[in-house]
């Protein structure tokens, strides 16, 4: 079983990779056996080429994509004895050394045909996965010496990496020109509000996550605590990470033991599992509290001893301010 996703300079699509499921699915509940290629820049820990006897095999089957180019062609003469299919593909030029060399093409489009149902239509159901948007900052200069910025950006993303979930970039900074960022709140909030968690370590990406009820799994980038652990406090908010949970447990040594860092920091276990809690407590508990919160944000709009902040006391503070001056 080979495709683009075989090929070392090829490329494994969602849509390649369903077709594959789809194809598979079929094969099995025919009893065939079979093998499935994988290039190694994709799964490092799959079968590659490098690692297939072409004599072993009697048939070869092509999955998905254009059948076009040299590499498909080498498939041709590396596999001469074997019986080729190619299934599920589209075909560019039908005279192609490419296409000839295949036994029978099975094409979704280009053949001369009616267009088919590209595989991945009817590949088997996949299992669900939560959404998670993902709202970082390289910058706040102004801390100095405790920025921990560059240290919690790559525990997050490398451990983020790693989990079975659907990772979505989103910034807060706001651009009417380019078409990749949000140009207005209601458009950012928009895409907040369908996700299923947010990680940030930005005070926006904790306060607007909540603000859309949805859970935030907050780390402060600074040192010691700044704005987004008093922004997490004043919300009554517990998914909070410090830097030093990151950047100190990290760099544990392999028997456990803190390696410059703090005895409290080691007995938490390390940055990973401490991610993996809140992580766990925001998919569950957390949902409802994140939409209680949220709730009491948008009652607050409404209701004047709701949920306090700075302007409540602006007009005051302007009155003040200004009769103190004519007062001077």
């Amino acid at each position: 079983m080979t495709g683009w996703f075989s090929f070392l300079h090829g490329e494994a699509t969602a849509g390649d990779v369903l077709a594959l499921a789809r194809v598979e699915r079929v094969l099995r509940d025919a009893g065939s056996a079979y093998d499935v290629v994988w290039s190694p820049g994709f799964r490092a820990d799959g079968t590659h080429f490098a690692d297939v006897d072409p004599a072993a095999y009697s048939r070869l089957v092509f999955v998905c994509g254009p059948v076009h180019g040299a590499q498909v062609e080498e498939l041709h003469r590396r596999f001469a004895h074997c019986v080729r299919v190619a299934v599920g593909v589209s075909v560019v030029d039908a005279g192609s050394p490419a296409v000839t060399g295949f036994h029978r093409v099975m094409a979704r489009d280009g053949a001369g045909d009616g267009p088919g149902l590209d595989l991945a239509a009817r590949a088997p159901a996949l299992p669900a996965v939560p959404v998670v948007g993902v709202v970082l900052t390289h910058g706040q200069h102004e801390y100095g010496g405790r920025r921990r910025h560059e240290e919690v950006a790559a525990v997050l993303t490398r451990w983020l990496a790693g989990r079975d979930c659907a990772r979505l970039e989103l910034e807060t900074r706001l651009d009417a020109h380019d078409w990749r960022l949000c140009g207005t709140p209601a458009q950012l909030e928009a895409v907040l509000s369908r996700l299923d968690l947010v990680v940030t370590d930005r005070l926006h990406g904790l306060v607007l996550a909540l603000r859309a009820g949805v859970p935030a799994l907050a780390v402060d980038p600074v040192e010691g605590g700044a704005k987004v652990t008093a922004q997490a406090r004043a919300c009554g908010w517990p998914a909070l990470v410090p830097a030093e949970r990151l950047t100190k447990a990290s760099a544990e040594g392999p028997a456990g033991g803190p390696a410059g860092g703090s005895a409290e920091l080691s007995a938490e276990g390390s940055a990973e599992e401490t991610l993996e809690r809140w992580w766990d407590w925001c998919l569950a508990d957390g949902r409802a509290e994140a939409a209680r919160i949220g709730a009491g944000f948008r009652a607050a709009e409404s209701v004047p001893d709701g949920v306090p902040d700075a302007a409540d006391g602006l007009v005051a503070a302007l009155r003040e301010a200004a009769e103190a001056e004519a007062g001077r």
